[in-house]
């Protein structure tokens, strides 16, 4: 692992377990987020602590010079529309499957979307900031595409770990092992997504579109789903790399 991979990792997890454990010691004491409105302050710390951590490796790595140059290097918006479709039809294809097979019940209305996507940049989707633009290519650099995809969903599960036991967060008291098979899936959609753009504000934009629809269908209990939904990304993420390699050179 490089130099920057282990400056940017120790970084997030640091961040992370500031502002995480901040609140899971609260929780310990029976005080969730949503009897203090002030624990949403290190709650947020440890979400963003990829993103943050993302822009200090980049400053120390010589990555970005500032954060001007780190920015447009996340927010690399001028993409291909065939893109950006092909980034929303990940999105859905992750929810579908987990819709038919394990159900699901109606959270906020579809259209709703418009406004949830936006504010999901702060509720996840910058989190790509450090796992794509980092992490993913430099694993690359050293182990092959499936390893380098499977360390990289390994380590962002372990990351979500203590948001388990935090009291008044939508993941406490769910299926870990569930949501680790859900990873590994975007995880693969993600990092073919970086591969075969080399955008990471398309993989923001993935991650956005699919935490928002995980609010507007609120899928039921069921790891069939999990598993079915995972397999079928994975499979996705080769196609589409295969694809691009074919489209490639044939256009050389």
């Amino acid at each position: 692992m490089s130099k920057l991979s282990r400056t940017y990792l120790g970084i997030t997890f640091l961040l992370m377990s500031i502002g995480w454990g901040t609140c899971l010691l609260f929780s310990a004491a029976g005080i969730s987020l949503n009897d203090n409105k002030w624990l949403y302050v290190p709650y947020l710390f440890g979400g963003w602590s990829p993103t943050i951590a993302s822009y200090l490796a980049s400053r120390g790595g010589g990555q970005a010079a500032d954060i001007k140059e780190w920015a447009k290097n996340i927010f690399d918006l001028r993409q291909p529309v065939l893109s950006y479709l092909t980034a929303a039809a990940l999105a859905v294809i992750f929810i579908l499957p987990k819709c038919l097979i394990s159900g699901y019940e109606r959270g906020a209305p579809v259209f709703a979307i418009v406004v949830m996507i936006p504010m999901m940049l702060f509720g996840g989707g910058l989190e790509e900031a450090g796992w794509r633009y980092i992490l993913q290519p430099e694993l690359e650099k050293t182990y092959s595409f499936p390893i380098s995809t499977i360390v990289v969903g390994i380590i962002w599960w372990l990351w979500h770990l203590p948001l388990f036991y935090i009291q008044g967060v939508g993941q406490y008291g769910q299926n870990y092992l569930a949501f680790g098979i859900d990873v590994l899936g975007l995880s693969f959609a993600l990092a073919s997504i970086r591969k075969t753009t080399n955008s990471v504000w398309l993989c923001v934009l993935f991650h956005c579109i699919a935490n928002s629809l995980s609010g507007i269908f609120v899928i039921k209990e069921n790891i069939g789903g999990n598993v079915t939904a995972a397999a079928i990304l994975i499979l996705c993420s080769y196609v589409s790399i295969k694809v691009n390699e074919k489209t490639a050179v044939f256009s050389k």
